[in-house]
């Protein structure tokens, strides 16, 4: 196959290893091509319409802008291109949030590199790549009109205030959280009060226990 009949890729992770990774697994296959790595949504958002991807894929943790803003900037500007989600987060968590975004589709990083692949050449072809459970509940969504997504108060939270109650509840302390998310303690202390209020929670303990609860109904119902 042709170079110029190639698939082009570009991969907004923040991590080298990821980076690369991904890259070696997209070129095994001949069909696809890797034109450039991004490091932050910022660096994608300043090149890529010059580039002219076929494909993006985006990691939702990044420096600065979340990976999920990043999507709906790429939506407003360039609504045909195709965005594919890989990331660490639990799917059950964040696959419906990433689909109405504008993101066509979502791949765990711990998934072996075939899904991946498939999860790509199904996008490319206009399809839409989510686990089976993850795609069942999109479907009764639609045909509820959506009540079961607004109506959790879970919805309230903004991209990155549902980060930061997701790492809560994985027990993460303050400090940890804002090591991961590349924010400033009080950034992420900002974040949990808003948290608080959005959910009606009067402490921390609260808090915790709330988004503990959460975690583990999520990961029971990816489970069954």
């Amino acid at each position: 196959m042709s170079k110029g009949l190639k698939k082009q890729i570009v991969i907004v992770d923040d991590h080298p290893m990821m980076q690369k990774g991904l890259s070696m697994t997209l070129e095994s296959d001949l069909g696809f091509e890797v034109l450039k790595q991004f490091n932050s949504a910022e660096e994608m958002l300043r090149e890529y319409e010059e580039l002219d991807p076929d494909l993006a894929i985006i990691d939702i943790s990044l420096p600065g802008m979340s990976g999920l803003e990043l999507i709906k900037h790429i939506q407003s500007r360039t609504p045909d291109l195709k965005i594919l989600v890989v990331s660490r987060h639990d799917e059950s968590l964040y696959a419906e949030r990433v689909i109405r975004a504008g993101a066509k589709g979502y791949v765990m990083k711990l998934e072996a590199g075939d899904q991946l692949i498939k999860a790509v050449k199904k996008i490319l072809n206009g399809g839409v790549y989510v686990s089976e459970e993850v795609s069942e509940r999109l479907l009764m969504g639609m045909v509820g009109g959506h009540k079961d997504i607004t109506e959790s108060p879970i919805d309230q939270l903004s991209d990155r205030e549902l980060e930061v109650f997701e790492f809560t509840g994985k027990g993460n302390t303050t400090r940890e959280i804002a090591e991961k998310l590349h924010l400033s303690i009080k950034t992420v202390e900002s974040y949990r009060a808003r948290i608080k209020t959005k959910l009606n929670l009067s402490n921390a303990t609260e808090l915790m226990m709330y988004a503990v609860k959460w975690v583990e109904e999520s990961r029971n119902e990816r489970e069954f």
